[in-house]
């Protein structure tokens, strides 16, 4: 299961880590969002250890989606050193998110 990124640990778990980090921005009613869930889970197994990989809730924790500028779900970002070095909108499949993280591992 993907890490469950929040408002209140995102500064700590997201920004802070000195790992390549991944966030998922969805929400239960998004149809595309529930698409991409296996392949967020799938990759945070398959990189731990290597770069953090988790999901933050729109619904909930809107204060991070504010943060950055999320207006379409799902939204990936990828951050390095708590800096955005990539921004996906929308559905998207396994391989091209490979291809986004290994860019910058």
């Amino acid at each position: 299961m993907a890490f469950e990124f929040t408002d209140t640990n995102f500064q700590e778990s997201a920004l802070d880590s000195d790992k390549l980090v991944v966030v998922d921005f969805w929400a239960e009613w998004c149809g595309p969002c529930r698409m991409i869930s296996p392949i967020i889970d799938e990759l945070s197994k398959e990189y731990e250890g290597k770069a953090v990989i988790g999901k933050v809730n729109v619904d909930t924790n809107a204060e991070v989606a504010t943060k950055y500028g999320v207006r379409s779900i799902p939204t990936i970002i990828l951050l390095k050193n708590g800096e955005v070095i990539e921004k996906h909108v929308g559905a998207t499949t396994k391989a091209v998110l490979e291809e986004k993280m290994a860019a910058h591992l």
